[in-house]
């Protein structure tokens, strides 16, 4: 156990009988009141997200994790087949995990997966950044370089990004897995 003064943003905690993921954390000292910590959570399980506040002091359960880079081999189904790069062992991870990024995973890249105490999978997530080619999108105009006019491009993930006007099939272009996002045309 811990106090609510050991813990912050990116600690998992058990909240409620679940697991929590700590996204915003706040110490607020509210006039002549008693201090406190606003927190706003994600839960593990089923993403839903929750605020709590804690009295300082408080006693919470912070959940001991290991972060281990892996690398992404292939989908099955509804899971994706990681392996680690060291033992060369395995294992089979729920592509509900990943979330939104799920949309990038590419055969070969490294994902970072985190274990609750060496054993459950708990959170996976895709790099930051990934490098797709375009395998599908209108053709530009000449000339349309001059704003900041986007059009939808399928990348060779299958996923959908909104990309400048002046990228054209074969481009390779650098993405947010975060949010989907456009970042930059690449040379390759």
């Amino acid at each position: 156990m811990a106090d609510t003064g050991d813990i912050g943003v990116g600690s998992i905690i058990r909240f409620n009988g679940e697991l929590m993921q700590i996204l915003e954390y706040e110490h607020r000292t509210p006039g002549n009141l008693r201090a406190f910590y606003q927190a706003k959570m994600r839960n593990l399980k089923t993403g839903k997200l929750a605020e709590n506040r804690f009295r300082s002091g408080e006693q919470v359960e912070v959940v001991h994790v290991e972060y281990k880079m892996m690398q992404y081999i292939y989908p099955d189904g509804d899971f994706a087949v990681v392996m680690d790069n060291e033992t060369f062992e395995q294992i089979h991870i729920p592509l509900s995990l990943f979330g939104e990024g799920r949309k990038f995973l590419k055969e070969g890249i490294e994902v970072k997966v985190t274990f609750e105490e060496g054993e459950n999978v708990i959170l996976a997530e895709p790099p930051t950044f990934i490098e797709a080619e375009i395998t599908y999108t209108e053709p530009g105009l000449k000339g349309d370089t001059a704003t900041n006019a986007m059009k939808p491009a399928t990348i060779d993930t299958g996923a959908e990004v909104m990309v400048p006007l002046f990228c054209d099939v074969g481009d390779w272009i650098k993405v947010d897995t975060r949010t989907g996002q456009y970042v930059e045309r690449i040379k390759k």
